[in-house]
């Protein structure tokens, strides 16, 4: 082999092994984030720190704590996370350590659109008013500065608390963004269009409203009927059931070919019903 594709072969052999390392790394935060291994990272980072530090500067009896630490710490981060290493482990043998954070992100998605099913279940059949505005690609910021910022974990119970009459979060909408309830009581933009039916009232014109200036998905809850409708790229779909809804909400926000390919004739069979 003549030496200089031997020193290519090196080369390219060394860049998939830095790519390696960096995937590696990358996989291994994503299974820790969110969980209390995260704050020990970062405990490991100021020790380690700490300990260049001394070492530098000439500290020999801080460094030789720092050592003694950093000897002893591995030892007691085994004991301390034994249930989170032996979970681990357990899906590295099943082969799903890797694919851990995809799977994540859909279950989380399904329990979101659960929580949803369940508040506007019950806000239905009570006539309680809602809107509840969901963040896809286009930003809402705008609008959720309007309101009061929550920044909470997503709940049927606290998606129904903050739409119960007479509180101070009822009126207005809540604006879901990154698997958070991000705020509550904001305004949204009202359609001026002339076609919308005048049987319909604010909330509806809302939902409307900022369906026509991003690719929200936002759901109503008439306090009239009960009835729930949903709003998308400036459509209105009203009578949906619970179930109805489910679908649709899992069929733009799990993204799957499958999904993708029946959206079109399940808004079609749902989407005219604008009596």
């Amino acid at each position: 082999m003549p030496f200089e594709d031997f020193m290519m072969l090196d080369y390219m052999t060394n860049i998939i092994d830095i790519l390696l390392v960096w995937f590696v790394i990358y996989k291994i935060i994503m299974v820790i984030k969110g969980t209390k291994a995260v704050q020990l990272l970062k405990g490991i980072f100021v020790i380690i720190i700490v300990q260049t530090l001394s070492v530098f500067l000439g500290f020999d009896t801080l460094s030789a704590m720092m050592e003694q630490v950093i000897e002893w710490g591995f030892l007691a981060i085994i004991i301390i996370f034994q249930p989170e290493l032996r979970r681990a482990l357990e899906q590295l043998g099943r082969g799903r350590l890797f694919a851990r954070s995809g799977n994540q992100e859909e279950e989380e998605t399904k329990l979101i659109i659960d929580h949803i099913g369940t508040s506007i279940s019950y806000m239905a059949k009570r006539r309680i008013g809602a809107l509840l505005s969901i963040e896809r690609e286009t930003g809402l910021g705008d609008y959720i500065e309007t309101g009061i910022p929550l920044q909470s974990k997503i709940t049927s119970e606290l998606l129904i608390n903050i739409f119960i009459p007479n509180t101070p979060l009822h009126d207005g909408a809540v604006v879901l963004q990154k698997n958070q309830i991000a705020a509550a009581a904001c305004y949204l933009p009202l359609s001026e269009s002339a076609f919308i039916s005048k049987e319909l009232g604010t909330r509806h014109r809302a939902a409307i409203g900022i369906s026509e200036v991003t690719d929200a998905i936002t759901i109503v809850v008439s306090e009239e009927t009960g009835a729930v409708s949903l709003t998308k790229n400036g459509e209105l779909h009203r009578g949906l059931s619970v179930e109805d809804l489910k679908s649709l909400l899992s069929e733009e926000l799990l993204s799957s070919s499958k999904s993708k390919q029946n959206n079109s004739s399940l808004f079609s069979m749902r989407g005219k019903r604008n009596d």
